[in-house]
């Protein structure tokens, strides 16, 4: 288990980067599962569950918005190799 400073150090980027688990993850080189648990069992605190709860209530959007810009690149290229 990591100390309680590591602890901190991930809680405290997460809250002022408004960040997402995986950024934070990815930040960190630690795993997204590891984060959540920060989160929400070793240090909960009001700040990580609002922004937890926005992330989340945003996470369709952007999977929508990810795919949207995938097959609008995917119709460009085979339009540009039909000419």
């Amino acid at each position: 288990m990591r100390d309680l400073r590591f602890i901190k150090k991930v809680v405290k980027y997460f809250n002022e980067n408004n960040s997402t688990v995986r950024q934070t993850a990815q930040h960190f080189k630690i795993s997204k599962s590891a984060v959540y648990v920060y989160l929400t069992k070793r240090m909960p605190n009001p700040t990580s569950t609002e922004i937890l709860e926005k992330n989340k209530t945003e996470r369709h959007i952007r999977g929508g918005l990810a795919t949207q810009a995938k097959y609008k690149a995917l119709k460009a290229n085979t339009s540009n190799s039909e000419k």
